[in-house]
């Protein structure tokens, strides 16, 4: 939906959700969720809004009027707040920010935890897996899936967990985990391109040689291996949950063509994928 809100611009987006009563007594969920671009003199003033808002100030910067005092919100910065109680925010200069209202049955408590040790207003020295995830909940509306509450759910879980065991006390930079993790998740959503060693060390921000030495370090294998490896994940279980067939599934986890995918399974293997359909092998394999 697009914006009509006085001083936001009309090109944001924002999208409504109605839990079902499942997901209003066992989830975390979203009700609302967007991308605003809040134009030079934006300001909101509310008694009570039945939510938690979690904001991302992309650009620009926000004025933040919550338990009785006013906090600035500079850019790359989040702002967490219980909506339950009086509030409002505002910009002078304008901003673009990425926003989610959630609620649910422990969204309480991990709100208190959250802001007892980073306060209403932080930053991360990567905020990418939080944005991430924000992201991935905008997706599910825009492609409308609203229906995936279970996953909205962990989206919005795996959110607040990374505020959780974010310690802003430790050393600015990416840590060697912090470097690999990213470079995991980064194949797990794009496993079945072609990913060069070079892609994910940029994500990195590591040279080639050192990034291929840590990750071998991390995960026990390399990143072609691990590559592959989950791309056969993903062939086993389109072999044993769908109809496909073996050409398809060849070419929809990311192989060149159907004969290295074939001589690739019978590898990791001991047996064709054909032969796996039929009889399957231990889930360790």
């Amino acid at each position: 939906m697009k914006s009509v809100e006085l001083k936001v611009s009309p090109v944001s987006d924002y999208y409504i959700n109605s839990p079902s009563k499942t997901a209003q007594e066992m989830f975390l969920y979203p009700l609302q969720c967007g991308v605003f671009t809040y134009e030079p003199g934006y300001h909101l003033t509310r008694s009570s809004f039945d939510s938690f808002l979690l904001m991302y100030i992309q650009e620009g910067n926000m004025l933040l009027d919550f338990g009785g005092r006013q906090q600035a919100v500079p850019e790359k910065h989040f702002m967490l707040i219980d909506c339950y109680q009086p509030h409002g925010y505002s910009t002078r200069e304008g901003a673009e920010c990425t926003w989610l209202h959630f609620d649910g049955v422990q969204a309480r408590n991990y709100y208190d935890f959250i802001v007892s040790r980073l306060g209403h207003v932080f930053s991360m020295e990567d905020a990418f897996p939080v944005l991430r995830k924000m992201n991935s909940i905008l997706r599910v509306f825009a492609e409308n899936h609203q229906f995936l509450e279970p996953l909205l759910s962990k989206y919005i879980t795996d959110i607040l967990t990374e505020f959780m065991i974010y310690n802003p006390g430790s050393s600015a930079g990416k840590t060697s985990t912090e470097a690999v993790e990213r470079a995991m998740i980064y194949i797990s959503e794009h496993f079945t391109e072609d990913i060069p060693v070079s892609r994910l060390a940029g994500l990195a921000g590591l040279s080639e040689f050192h990034f291929i030495r840590i990750f071998r370090q991390k995960t026990g294998y390399t990143p072609h291996e691990y590559i592959v490896n989950r791309r056969m994940a993903s062939a086993r279980y389109l072999l044993k949950y769908t109809r496909l067939t073996v050409k398809e599934i060849c070419f929809s986890t990311g192989f060149s063509c159907e004969s290295v995918f074939c001589n690739a399974f019978k590898k990791h293997h001991r047996m064709t994928p054909q032969q796996y359909r039929l009889h399957g092998i231990p889930e360790e394999s």
